[in-house]
């Protein structure tokens, strides 16, 4: 096996490798600091490299920490019973991961989200690394693989749900019966698909 096959093996149960004391240690120092940060290098380069990451110019690795759980709502003021405050079982309809990636696209405005994956979560947070693609560098341009990302139809992909954690969430990896109202989108549909 080459060396990213035996780290994607030690990813796969971080709790039963040596993974995991090291992922403890770093997640009080993750918990500590800002919610959005970059990285030098990913830290999980088997996945980086499977998504698209390359280690050159123009593209930054940036780990982003989402909130866990459901939708906090606050509690009406107005008399009606507990079933019907709207409180909860409420959950929004983008995953976690999209939603990492929508942050770290508002806290670097100039970049494009490529793709992300998961890095870690404690108690209270989910921790996602997401790979960023400055469309205007040179080295991008010229890239073969990576040039697509330029056009102007992938702007904002993000928040036009057109990343892979996005396409996840909308439905779109579903095929066949029960996913009849998904295509070509969850809104043409008056949102019954979701």
């Amino acid at each position: 096996m080459g060396a990213y096959k035996y780290i994607a093996q030690a990813w796969k149960s971080p709790k039963g490798s040596y993974v995991y004391p090291l992922l403890r240690q770093r997640l009080t120092e993750w918990r500590r600091g800002a919610s959005v940060v970059r990285v030098l290098k990913p830290l999980r380069p088997d996945r980086a490299r499977a998504l698209g990451y390359k280690a050159k110019q123009g593209i930054i690795v940036v780990r982003a920490r989402i909130r866990k759980g459901g939708r906090r709502k606050e509690r009406p003021r107005g008399g009606r019973r507990p079933k019907r405050m709207g409180v909860v079982k409420y959950t929004p309809k983008k995953s976690l991961q999209w939603l990492a990636e929508e942050r770290a696209q508002r806290r670097y405005p100039n970049m494009e989200v490529l793709n992300s994956y998961w890095v870690g979560k404690d108690g209270k947070y989910e921790y996602f690394e997401v790979i960023m693609v400055d469309p205007h560098h040179p080295a991008v341009r010229s890239d073969k693989e990576l040039c697509w990302i330029a056009g102007t139809a992938h702007r904002g992909r993000v928040f036009r749900g057109l990343t892979s954690a996005g396409k996840r969430s909308r439905g779109l990896r579903n095929r066949g019966k029960g996913a009849e109202k998904l295509r070509p989108s969850i809104r043409a549909h008056q949102r019954r698909g979701k």
